[in-house]
């Protein structure tokens, strides 16, 4: 199973997408993203969801649930 942690670093570089891009979308520190990717915090439910439609994912997606 991929953790949200691996697929958040994944679709972020194969988007382009700086850490610092993402945390203003989601108006968030870039600690807290780097704290994400490294799996010592979770976003909150409003932001994965801020995330996901970001990506063009589904939630489901982003935390591992599904391959698509």
């Amino acid at each position: 199973m991929v953790l949200f942690k691996d697929r958040l670093k994944e679709l972020r570089i194969e988007n382009n997408v700086s850490q610092l891009e993402l945390a203003k979308v989601v108006n968030m520190s870039k600690m807290a993203i780097s704290h994400w990717e490294n799996g010592h915090s979770e976003p909150s439910i409003l932001q994965l969801i801020e995330i996901a439609n970001f990506f063009n994912v589904s939630v489901d997606y982003l935390i591992g649930k599904t391959n698509f």
